[in-house]
């Protein structure tokens, strides 16, 4: 093969490459078509709602007791067995 075919068939290829490319753009619409972004637009103006801070939730002096005592049962259960874990 000399120079001026192997230019021939690469001309040819781009020309093929050019019109395949063209074809996409117009089924994708186009490169220069932005993608649709999701979300708020940048620079919106209304905000999330914003709730106050979380309040704790408070636990009764009887309701400690007994989970105090649920663990203290427990861990002496585990002690006792020689187990690692619960």
């Amino acid at each position: 093969m000399n120079l001026s075919e192997i230019i021939k068939e690469l001309t040819q290829e781009r020309s093929k490459l050019d019109a395949a490319i063209q074809a996409l753009e117009g089924v994708s619409g186009g490169a220069s078509a932005p993608a649709k972004r999701r979300g708020r637009p940048p620079g919106s103006t209304n905000k999330p709602a914003t709730k106050g801070p979380r309040k704790g939730r408070t636990m009764s002096a009887a309701a400690r007791k007994r989970l105090a005592e649920g663990m203290r049962k427990r861990w002496a259960a585990a002690k006792k067995s020689g187990k690692k874990r619960l």
